[in-house]
């Protein structure tokens, strides 16, 4: 039993710890209630994002506050009966943004974010679902020239600090790349160096298999089921106990739902998105995520049509979904595309985990023997499932980590 993991989540994150532990020798049980990448692995961008070396900050300006306050926009907006719950994350999420503070942050980061397209190649190859990675990188589009000039310098900063690759492009050649589009922005940043996926639950399902192939279980479960049982532990799942010498952590947003009863409650908080897919009218093509500053959502070619995917909202956990956010961004989205029909009659909802210093919890839970943490990667899960699965199974087995995991402790919030 002490070479038996069981590994609770089955997201992108979840999966991708299960993959490299099971290569690493071990006797591994990956357990969720659904089936593999149903949770907030399903509803992103699709972009595995190589040049995400800083991390949203919280706004610090009086102006973008009064904004935000004013919960009418599209890129954030919130339940006022849910900010008393929220307010000790949130205030985190604030002082970790300080300048100097956030320095450290974006040095993690960008640790992180350097091999994940290397990680998800090699782990692609394997599923043999390399058509899922497509090398077009994605656009951020510019509005307002003052704004596209700061976006500029940020770029050039990442360039030169962390090599991440851009082409800066003017209104010209922003509509040569994606000539569908409607309406003319001064210019854009293309971020040249990240994959794009086309079907991020498709994705999953190709590393789950993978995990299959090479001798790993994929089982339904309870995970808030898990207790101790003597050295190791033990959950219940649809074919009964399942125990195992070790678990890991590794769901997301309900993370809680089963470290707080072991005595490990870190201010893990969710930014509830949503998305819905359309058809393109006529011959209209959208080549690759383009994020439009000005409206706040992005718009991202996907196989089931063009996915609109909005911001954040700040909701209570058990609150009915909301999708305010679609409602606002669809009329706009339509200026911007020629869209057609909706593609699905429901609107999807997930929930990204987010933890206040913007990095994620990867390592030894704190207080708890046999316990590992994988979890709070707020809006870069999919982007750092492989590159996450890889350190903690070199934390686990005793190799020598790849990047030095200080920065993403457990313990840092114990």
């Amino acid at each position: 039993m002490a070479d038996s993991v069981i590994v609770l989540g089955a997201g992108m994150v979840g999966v991708s710890v299960a993959v490299h532990l099971r290569r690493r020798g071990l006797d591994v049980a990956l357990l969720d209630r659904n089936a593999p990448g149903e949770g907030a692995s399903f509803g992103n961008a699709g972009i595995i994002q190589r040049e995400a070396v800083f991390p949203h900050p919280f706004p610090r300006s009086i102006r973008e506050l009064a904004r935000i306050a004013g919960n009418r926009g599209v890129d954030a907006v919130y339940d006022p009966r849910a900010l008393p719950g929220l307010a000790r994350p949130l205030l985190g999420y604030w002082w970790n943004s300080a300048p100097a503070r956030y320095r450290q942050v974006v040095a993690g980061q960008a640790a992180l974010v350097a091999t994940c397209l290397d990680e998800h190649l090699a782990m692609a190859r394997a599923a043999d679902a390399m058509e899922l990675l497509r090398p077009t990188g994605w656009i951020r589009a510019y509005a307002d020239p003052a704004k596209l000039d700061a976006a500029l310098a940020e770029a050039e900063a990442a360039r030169r600090d962390f090599g991440v690759a851009y082409t800066a492009l003017d209104a010209a050649g922003f509509a040569a790349l994606e000539p569908a589009f409607q309406v003319e922005r001064p210019g854009a940043i293309h971020w040249t160096e990240p994959l794009t996926v086309p079907d991020p639950n498709g994705l999953v399902l190709a590393y789950a298999r993978l995990l299959e192939a090479e001798g790993g279980r994929i089982t339904r479960g309870d995970a808030t089921t898990l207790t101790p049982h003597g050295a190791g532990w033990r959950v219940m799942s649809e074919d009964g106990p399942l125990e195992a010498g070790t678990v890991v952590v590794a769901l997301g947003a309900a993370a809680l739902k089963v470290t707080r009863p072991l005595g490990y409650a870190p201010p893990l908080f969710g930014k509830r998105g949503y998305h819905m897919h359309y058809a393109l009218r006529g011959n209209a093509a959208l080549n690759r995520p383009v994020v439009d500053t000005a409206s706040g959502f992005a718009l991202s070619p996907m196989r089931a049509g063009v996915r609109l995917t909005t911001g954040a909202e700040f909701a209570r956990p058990d609150a009915p979904a909301n999708p305010i956010q679609l409602e606002r961004a669809e009329p706009i989205a339509r200026t911007l595309l020629p869209l057609g029909e909706r593609r699905e009659e429901a609107v999807w909802m997930g929930v990204r985990p987010c933890l206040p210093d913007m990095l994620p919890a990867i390592g030894p839970m704190p207080g708890r023997a046999n316990a590992w943490c994988a979890f709070g990667h707020a809006h870069q899960g999919h982007t750092l499932g492989p590159t996450t699965g890889r350190l903690l199974a070199e934390m686990m087995t005793g190799e020598a980590p790849f990047i030095p995991p200080e920065p993403y402790s457990p313990a840092r919030f114990a």
